[in-house]
């Protein structure tokens, strides 16, 4: 994988207080109650059982794939594959006795022989992938016949606001998605998942939009990183411009309890 073309791709370059801040802001994320909502209709989907081999692949901290090693045990496993090598060695480092391994290992060319799988998932990895496809393909090429996988991803173009000015919404829409696209990441991904799986060969492809909605700022700050006041100032995530006036709207829609926002996840499944 070109690693020009992903900023996951450099977590192993950054410096150590943006990784703390990365892994405490993943820490946020798993433990929040929507994002935990999408996970659980992930898990039935995806129906682990024990004895199966599952590959979670870009598992971050390794959150899920423990939760998956205590279905599958014991005689099962589930190998937990990211990019990053300083992701890895972060979850290897809350290792829990659970048949687990760790690995670094790049999702569009994966180091496994073909159906080393009984069942593969991948949540919010495809976004930021310049050839998705290219990894969907590498992904169904390590299922089992007859094994399931299952994706999880955004839909960044569902994001909607109320409480604030119109205008400042659609502006400050209208520059991040443009930022996310010269970056080489797809914010429609989540949508566009059932006709990938379908292309690929899949059967039986479902596709489910969970939508998450968030009533304050820190609620949504855990999922959605522009509205976190302690965000480092990216103008390539939200342009210098447009910083004070859309912190200053939305604490003031904050005090007012006028703050409401929503977004699409879509989970998507289906069987080699």
């Amino acid at each position: 994988m070109d690693d020009s073309r992903t900023a996951f791709a450099q977590l192993d370059q950054i410096t150590p207080e943006l990784r703390a801040m990365l892994t405490s802001a993943l820490d946020r994320m798993a433990a929040d109650p929507q994002i935990r909502r999408v996970r659980r209709v992930a898990w039935q989907a995806l129906a682990p059982r024990p004895g199966q081999r599952i590959l979670d692949a870009g598992c971050g901290l390794g959150e899920v794939a423990r939760e998956l090693a205590a279905a599958v045990a014991p005689d099962g496993e589930v190998v937990a594959l990211d990019l990053s090598a300083a992701t890895v060695q972060a979850a290897a480092q809350r290792h829990d006795g659970s048949p687990v391994r760790y690995l670094t290992g790049d999702v569009a060319a994966l180091a496994f022989p073909d159906a080393s799988f009984d069942a593969v998932r991948s949540e919010r990895v495809l976004q930021h992938l310049a050839e998705p496809d290219a990894a969907i393909a590498e992904l169904v090429r390590v299922t089992r016949p007859g094994g399931r996988v299952c994706l999880i991803d955004t839909d960044w173009e569902s994001l909607t606001v109320d409480g604030l000015p119109d205008e400042l919404v659609a502006t400050m829409r209208e520059a991040v998605l443009a930022g996310t696209r010269r970056r080489g990441h797809l914010p429609e991904m989540g949508r566009t998942l059932r006709r990938r799986l379908n292309r690929a060969g899949l059967a039986d492809v479902t596709a489910r939009p969970v939508t998450l909605c968030f009533p304050d700022q820190a609620a949504t700050a855990a999922v959605v990183p522009l509205f976190n006041p302690q965000l480092p100032r990216d103008p390539g995530l939200l342009p210098e411009d447009l910083w004070e006036d859309w912190f200053a709207a939305l604490a003031t829609a904050t005090a007012r309890e006028d703050l409401l926002v929503a977004l699409t996840i879509w989970v998507t499944t289906g069987t080699h």
